[in-house]
């Protein structure tokens, strides 16, 4: 690797530090001299990784628990990929061996175990979404269960000795969960050693996570120092905690369970469509945390909204196409753009909307049709969709949750179930 590889340290900071929530030890801007501080903070190991024309082995660590990745889990990735993009070295650990243990984090209850073959079948689709954001050439791939499988009972004790159970418990999960005398099975306080070993295992310089990560981040750091000795060349990694990505509700965080995200293998028109119904408050956060626009090239575009040189709908029209190019490419969500300026500031239904044919019979409940037509993935979503004002029948907004659809005779109208599924309906 060339002197010119890596980019001054303030360079590298100004865009590693886009949209983070945290780093432990705080990184202080400008770069503190390295005389007046008692640890590492990131730009001393930049410094160090610099002069010795040495990349930082950075570490993220999955556990492939579900198939699918959301624009949620892409904000860590992300921050992944910046490091790769300034010649660091992007460690993407699949958590194979510790996703049959269950990560405690947000659980109100123990994680129920997967096998082997699952997870295996996970990881597979993981790694085919990642790399749509990564760069596979650049990658260095990982399954911990490389070292985790091989720990002799000897080695699991010794790990367990350099934690204490009281440290444990202090964390918020576990502390809830005894208040509540909800159950914790030993082998859930066994996840964040671990993980933490992950780091010692894989020689990390830094740790990405979501900011409810930040305990087994931090367990990590520590398990670090006991392994290395406080006389290592390097001290232990650096934690670095991104913001949890508010889903489409505008309220809690995004996840497939509470029917709020975008899936990265949704279709074009789809995931441009879930964008551009995000509230307007979230814009800005979101192009801070999912697209590859710098801070400034934001504030640029914030300011032009601001002094109205660009219209609010216009820079969300821009961000919605700008995420489905990253995964489509740019015809595809230019074609989503088209589709949905013809759709939804034109006010007009596609012309090709699919046509769905229904015998005639008995009054049904809209409901039941919407599940049933997969317009929605349950009732209650369908209930939901009602109550937001997200179903029209020929243009006209269903309030009612209840509405019967009449059956009795010949006809057809047009069904809209959400911001862009469109189907003609015919009863014959």
């Amino acid at each position: 690797m060339t002197q010119t590889q890596f980019k001054p340290v303030d360079e590298q900071l100004a865009y590693l530090l886009k949209g983070v929530a945290e780093t432990v030890p705080e990184q202080l801007i400008p770069p503190t001299p390295v005389s007046l501080m008692s640890v590492e903070p990131l730009s001393v190991k930049l410094e160090r990784s610099r002069l010795a024309q040495v990349p930082l082995r950075v570490k993220l660590g999955v556990d492939p628990t579900a198939p699918d990745i959301h624009l949620g889990h892409t904000v860590v990735i992300r921050k992944l990929k910046h490091f790769q993009e300034m010649g660091h070295t992007a460690v993407f650990l699949i958590g194979d061996f510790t996703a049959m243990v269950g990560d405690p984090t947000g659980r109100s209850e123990t994680r129920p175990p997967l096998s082997r073959e699952q997870i295996q079948a996970n990881a597979k689709t993981y790694l085919d979404q990642v790399f749509k954001i990564l760069d596979p050439e650049k990658t260095e791939v990982r399954y911990n269960s490389e070292w985790l499988d091989r720990m002799t009972s000897f080695d699991i004790v010794r790990l367990c000795g350099k934690y204490r159970v009281a440290r444990m418990l202090e964390r918020e999960d576990f502390r809830s969960r005894l208040r509540s005398n909800q159950p914790i099975s030993i082998h859930e306080l066994l996840y964040p050693l671990f993980q933490a070993y992950d780091s010692v295992a894989l020689e990390a310089d830094v740790e990405l996570g979501a900011t409810e990560q930040k305990f087994n981040l931090l367990v990590g750091r520590e398990i670090q120092r006991d392994y290395h000795g406080e006389s290592a060349k390097k001290g232990p990694q650096i934690c670095m905690m991104m913001p949890i990505l508010v889903g489409l509700d505008g309220q809690r965080k995004m996840s497939k369970s509470l029917g709020n995200h975008v899936g990265i293998t949704d279709p074009p028109d789809e995931m441009f469509g879930k964008i551009m119904s995000i509230p307007d408050e979230l814009v800005w956060p979101y192009y801070e945390l999912v697209t590859g626009r710098t801070s400034q090239e934001i504030a640029e575009l914030k300011r032009q909204v601001e002094v109205g040189k660009l219209h609010p709908m216009d820079a969300k029209m821009c961000l919605a196409e700008e995420v489905v190019s990253g995964f489509h490419g740019a015809d595809a969500a230019r074609k989503a753009a088209e589709n949905f300026q013809h759709v939804f500031r034109d006010r007009q239904a596609p012309s090709e909307a699919p046509i769905q044919k229904i015998p005639m019979g008995p009054p049904r409940k809209l409901i039941a049709m919407l599940v049933e037509l997969k317009l929605a993935s349950s009732k209650s979503e369908a209930e939901r969709l009602i109550k937001q004002r997200g179903v029209e029948i020929d243009e006209i907004c269903v309030e009612d949750p209840r509405k019967e659809i009449d059956l009795s005779k010949p006809g057809q109208f047009l069904l809209r179930a959400g911001k862009k599924k469109f189907l003609r309906m015919i009863i014959e």
